[in-house]
């Protein structure tokens, strides 16, 4: 059976942020996904750069990643999932993870960059909580064994 599958109707039901910039950083397209986990309208955001969602202290080794990505015409993060801090529109960190597709114009440049973008600040947090857990549990363990190495 051979069916069509529309891409607005795709990008606009999927679940992970849709976020697409031109070789310039600007945002073209901002799906509902990428409303949810950062806050800002696709009003808020089209037209604006990526620096919208880029942390300040992140934004100018992110400025030289995208250079690099956009007159090299390659990435590493086609395949390989890249975890991140992005900001949300109250000012709120979020760790996010994503992969990027380049899109190439007619003369082989790179014409837009798609990332698919999942919120994962919940699991990162619940990950560095369990990592504080288990540094108080080795602490505590080494001062009972130290202690009871004292005693004759």
């Amino acid at each position: 059976m051979n069916r069509t599958i529309e891409f607005k109707t795709f990008v606009h039901a999927a679940g992970d942020a849709m976020i697409a910039a031109d070789p310039d950083g600007v945002i073209a397209l901002w799906n509902p996904a990428a409303e949810r986990i950062f806050g800002f309208t696709a009003g808020e955001a089209l037209g604006e750069t990526l620096d919208l969602i880029i942390p300040e202290r992140f934004r100018h080794r992110h400025e030289e990643g995208y250079r690099q990505v956009m007159s090299s015409g390659t990435t590493r993060y086609g395949h390989d999932v890249l975890r991140v801090p992005a900001l949300h529109k109250q000012g709120h960190v979020l760790s996010v993870a994503f992969t990027v597709t380049l899109l190439f114009s007619a003369e082989k440049d790179v014409d837009m960059i798609v990332a698919v973008v999942r919120d994962e600040t919940e699991s990162w947090n619940q990950t560095r909580a369990l990592r504080e857990q288990l540094k108080d549990c080795e602490t505590r363990l080494a001062k009972t064994i130290g202690s009871s190495s004292n005693v004759p």
